[in-house]
Order: C-alpha cells, then structure tokens, then sequence
C-alpha cells in the first residue's frame, strides 16, 4: 500500500469491541503519562545533582 488506509481498513477497525479500542486509548495515555514522569523526574535529579532546589 501506499500509506493510505482504504474503506475497509478502517470498517474493520470500527468492527473491534469498544473495550478493545478504549483499552487501547488508556495504555497509550498510561504510556505517555509514565514517560512524562520518567523525564520530569530525570530533570528534577539533574537539577538536584547542579545545586538547584525545589523548595
């Protein structure tokens, strides 16, 4: 294929369980809501390591 999702791709992914698609919804945000930690955290021990407070 070229890039494009044709009609009956996306038939077929509107077919799948509102569970299945919502699961999917939520493992993503999960995702990106852990890896925003991850780096907020990252920076708040950089931070610390160059003398800087958060307080």
């Amino acid at each position: 294929m070229n890039g494009k999702h044709s009609l009956h791709d996306i038939e077929e992914a509107e077919k799948k369980p509102l569970w299945q698609r919502l699961g999917w919804l939520a493992l993503i945000w999960v995702g990106s809501v852990g890896a925003l930690f991850i780096v907020a955290s990252l920076m708040r021990l950089f931070m610390s390591a160059a003398g800087l407070t958060t307080h």
